[in-house]
């Protein structure tokens, strides 16, 4: 089965970086683009960035450009955010998902909170 399990998160200072790391298994990883959103309590999940499958071109959102870098190892079925330049308002739960074969898997989600 399709499992997404993501690490990474934790407390950092606003400035400072973190790296997401999100483990896939149960499909053919390097076949499917691959998403990162985050959540915070009463909103939507927002899309944060994209990773496509084949060409491994990438898209984010306006509020992380610049800062945030999706990247993809398909040796490893691992997908990554980095994120430096930290704000206060990204602080959120962070999720990575896949659109497999019409269904949509999530991870659990990482916490990230960005605090001094």
């Amino acid at each position: 089965q399709v499992q997404l399990v993501e690490s990474g998160g934790g407390l950092v200072q606003p400035g400072g970086s973190l790296r997401l790391s999100c483990a896939a298994s149960g499909f053919s990883f390097s076949n499917y683009a691959m998403n990162w959103y985050r959540q915070t309590p009463g909103n939507e999940r927002e899309l944060v960035a994209f990773i496509s499958s084949i060409s491994g071109s990438t898209n984010y959102a306006d509020s992380v450009k610049g800062r945030f870098t999706i990247s993809r190892d398909n040796a490893k079925n691992t997908v990554y955010l980095q994120m430096n330049s930290l704000k206060f308002e990204d602080t959120a739960v962070y999720y990575c998902s896949a659109r497999v074969r019409y269904v949509d898997y999530w991870g659990q989600g990482t916490q990230v909170i960005v605090s001094s």
